[in-house]
């Protein structure tokens, strides 16, 4: 089962850390298809907020494709995100958790660490240029130049 937790700092919409969070779960094998979502009141009674965010972040998951409503039974995971290099037993995962052991101890906090793993993920994997911003095209005046000839 998914513990959610909110930063109500962070400036982030309630419903879009909700399905962030979601999201994570289904990357690192935390849910997979089949599980069922805590319920709207659940979550509400957990971390205090409004039971339309929790639809809300959930009707996104849907439209996304990852969870599933079931009328009467609750909100269930339709497919995972997990990769096997991810899971919790990963040498990938082990490295990463000795990596952060160690840069806490280097005395770095949470931000700062968050703050270098974001600066890495950006160089590895760099966001495609974007496009070109649209220029509409300049309407053109049209102007009768047509003139009529005379019959001699």
């Amino acid at each position: 089962m998914i513990a959610f937790r909110i930063d109500r700092r962070s400036g982030v919409a309630t419903y879009l850390q909700l399905a962030h969070q979601v999201r994570q779960a289904l990357r690192l094998g935390v849910l997979e298809p089949g599980d069922r979502l805590p319920t709207a009141k659940e979550v509400v009674e957990a971390i205090a907020v409004n039971p339309n965010t929790v639809l809300r972040a959930y009707r996104e998951l849907e439209r996304e494709g990852l969870v599933e409503p079931r009328p009467g039974q609750g909100t269930f995971v339709r497919r995972s995100l997990a990769q096997p290099a991810a899971a919790a037993d990963s040498p990938l995962r082990a490295e990463a958790s000795a990596w952060v052991g160690r840069a806490r101890a280097a005395g770095l906090e949470r931000e700062d660490v968050a703050a270098l793993a974001a600066s890495v993920l950006d160089d590895a994997f760099p966001l495609p240029d974007p496009p070109p911003p649209f220029i509409p095209a300049q309407k053109q005046k049209h102007t009768n130049t047509s003139t009529q000839e005379e019959d001699t």
